[in-house]
């Protein structure tokens, strides 16, 4: 019975760490203080989940520039008729957002999913607040915790696993080739990206 207190001790203690940091940092879902109008200051060390982490702020990061103050005729902008719009193609972002926060958390992704009640600027601040939330969650991680880290779909009774590593080539890889288009489909419209944006910095000039 000691022993096993003591094995589940330490993972009670990370678990409780990671709750109340992400309950200090998470931002609320505001137009005005939603999260990635910058990058945040880059981690101390080089772990298994800072280096993650910082991936995703990259993509938070272009995702917000990408998608401020878009208007209803960028969203229904689609560069042929057998393309995506940029509204499609930001519901399939947000979708990734949520394969992207559930993988710390091992939790299921249910599909079919069903999005529609949502208006765009609610999909908006729930894409952002997703990548912020994985981000914080890989940041306060520990060496060894992505072994417990999963991709899982589930449809119906049916349900597959993947392990974490195609978190990187899959979700994170996709979402930020997305963001990219969004940025191309934006010019095309009229709406081209602030000037001021460096992915580099991870700051704007404004």
């Amino acid at each position: 019975m000691h022993r096993h207190i003591r094995m589940v001790l330490p993972l009670l203690i990370s678990l409780v760490y990671i709750h109340t940091a992400m309950a200090q940092d998470i931002p609320s879902a505001n137009p005005s203080t939603l999260p990635y109008h910058e990058i945040p200051e880059a981690p101390d060390t080089y772990t298994e989940g800072t280096v993650v982490a910082r991936t995703i702020d990259g993509l938070g990061y272009r995702y917000y520039w990408a998608t401020k103050d878009l208007r209803d005729e960028d969203l229904d902008y689609k560069p042929s008729e057998d393309s995506r719009t940029a509204r499609e193609t930001l519901d399939h972002i947000y979708g990734l957002s949520l394969t992207i926060v559930n993988g710390p958390q091992a939790k299921p992704n249910i599909r079919p999913m069903d999005n529609s009640q949502l208006k765009w600027e609610e999909k908006r601040n729930l894409t952002l607040n997703n990548l912020w939330k994985a981000s914080q969650m890989l940041r306060h991680s520990h060496d060894g915790d992505m072994e417990d880290y999963k991709i899982i779909f589930q449809r119906g009774d049916q349900s597959s696993e993947f392990a974490f590593w195609y978190m990187l080539n899959g979700p994170i890889a996709d979402a930020i080739y997305h963001v990219g288009q969004i940025v191309a489909y934006r010019r095309a419209s009229g709406n081209p990206l602030h000037p001021g944006v460096s992915v580099f910095s991870g700051k704007t000039r404004e």
